[in-house]
């Protein structure tokens, strides 16, 4: 038996939302999990708001996340074509089905006589929601005017589905109204066009956010007008602001382009996202095999969430840092592009993979990552100037000298032997280790904090190490 056939049909009109990436990652998931088909559809249907640098964006977004599909753009399959704007005959012909049945109708109202009636009922009722009279729903003829098609929506009964997530909805007829299926300029509304799509796409369930349960009602008066049945379906709960109201960019970064610009890991952004409506017990964390295997609509809960950016970060870095989670090579290949734009490349492999323990479970993102990485392959590192004036003072000029000669005989030249004969040459001196200590971590990163001492020695190298603490002499001497 096939396994599901779900979707993911984002409109192209900006970036990708991490709300409609939750969207798609469910859908994934359970295709993944199913061995089913993910299909993803352009909504293009707005061609004002739609743009080709925006379906870009989505791809791009759509494959940083890891959500690759098995249908759509770039890709293809036997039920395109993928876009909206390239199926605009075919929206004609399912309307022209629906009139010609008796199910819809040409409406020549204009904006400005509908304007005029709603004018009307607010002065006789202020608090009345204006509701399409009906004034075509059974004109004759058909005049050579601008129009729009309507669904001949019934006018008792309810309509009736049974959501995954929320149960039985019914929504009694008579509080629908004659909607607008086809624009005047030809192009479906987003009814029509999704239940046509779906349908042709052969889709099986559908799974979006809450906030269009409020149009499955009138979807389902279309799969039904046409004779179709109608898909399973699964409506999740929304991601909202603190406040409570709808997520925006007023109330934090919510293009996923943003987070990964940040230096979120895919895995990161996902492990937040996920738990927007899903749990598995008290787990906190998920590889993507993990969250394919457990994935499953019971699991699904009704309640909104709110945003939280710094629960967010914490995820994020709770998967970062975990070898389990992101194991070194990914790490090191993840971090490269942000070392990229910070000036350092190619860097070498080698002592990536002997600095990256160094710095792992210090830097919250890869951003921090490459700043902390920074000093290992930069030569001579950057040298901040608080830190020079404070600590490459001419009194710590013998010191670093003497550091750098002692180093330069050392054997072995390891963490532990360097850690105890430092210790024992600081001691000689007769100084205190905080005399000592900061230039030479100045010296070696050009900062004040850094991980433990020697182990950047050990990662730089001898020479490295050695070359840098007699030009940091050589500047403290100059004062």
């Amino acid at each position: 038996m096939p396994g599901p056939r779900v979707r993911f049909a984002p409109s192209p009109s900006g970036y990708l939302h991490i709300g409609g990436a939750r969207t798609a990652l469910f859908n994934w998931l359970w295709a993944r999990s199913q061995g089913g088909t993910f299909v993803l559809r352009i909504e293009d249907s707005d061609q004002e708001r739609s743009s080709l640098d925006s379906v870009r964006a989505i791809l791009d977004a759509m494959r940083w996340l890891g959500l690759d599909w098995d249908e759509g753009p770039e890709v293809g399959g036997g039920s395109g074509p993928y876009f909206q704007s390239e199926r605009k005959a075919r929206y004609r012909e399912a309307a022209d089905t629906l009139i010609r049945s008796g199910h819809a109708f040409r409406c020549y109202c204009t904006k400005d006589e509908l304007d005029r009636a709603r004018a009307d009922l607010k002065a006789r009722d202020p608090k009345a929601q204006f509701v399409y009279p009906g004034t075509c729903r059974d004109r004759q003829g058909e005049p050579d005017l601008p129009f729009v098609v309507r669904f001949r929506a019934p006018r008792s009964g309810a309509t009736e589905f049974v959501d995954k997530v929320f149960g039985p909805v019914s929504t009694p007829n008579d509080v629908q109204q004659d909607f607008v299926i086809v624009r005047s300029d030809g192009f479906p509304l987003y009814n029509l066009g999704c239940v046509v799509d779906d349908h042709d796409m052969g889709i099986t369930l559908v799974a979006r956010g809450r906030d269009h349960i409020g149009n499955t009602p009138q979807q389902v008066l279309l799969y039904q007008a046409f004779g179709w049945s109608v898909p399973e379906l699964a409506h999740l709960p929304m991601m909202l602001s603190p406040k409570g109201e709808k997520l925006s960019k007023r109330h934090a970064s919510v293009s996923v382009s943003d987070y990964r610009q940040r230096g979120y890991t895919p895995m990161g952004v996902l492990n937040y996202l996920v738990r927007f409506g899903w749990s598995h017990g008290d787990q906190e964390i998920f590889t993507r095999d993990e969250l394919v295997r457990l994935f499953s609509w019971e699991r699904v809960n009704k309640s909104d969430g709110k945003f939280d950016e710094k629960k967010f970060a914490d995820v994020a870095f709770e998967q970062l840092k975990q070898p389990r989670l992101m194991p070194d090579d990914e790490y090191r290949a993840a971090v490269r592009p942000f070392l990229g734009e910070r000036g350092l490349d190619p860097v070498d492999d080698e002592r990536l993979a002997r600095a990256l323990p160094t710095i792992r479970e210090r830097a919250h993102t890869l951003v921090e990552a490459a700043h902390a990485l920074d000093y290992y392959f930069r030569d001579p590192p950057e040298l901040d100037e608080a830190a020079r004036s404070k600590c490459l003072t001419p009194q710590a000029a013998p010191h670093l000298q003497a550091v750098a000669e002692w180093l330069a005989a050392v054997e072995p030249f390891d963490v532990p032997t360097l850690d105890a004969g430092f210790a024992a040459l600081v001691k000689q001196r007769g100084l205190e280790m905080k005399h000592v200590a900061q230039p030479v971590r100045v010296a070696l990163t050009g900062r004040t904090a850094s991980p433990p001492l020697f182990e950047v020695a050990a990662v730089l190298g001898r020479q490295s190490t050695v070359d840098r603490l007699l030009r940091a002499a050589e500047i403290a001497r100059s004062g």
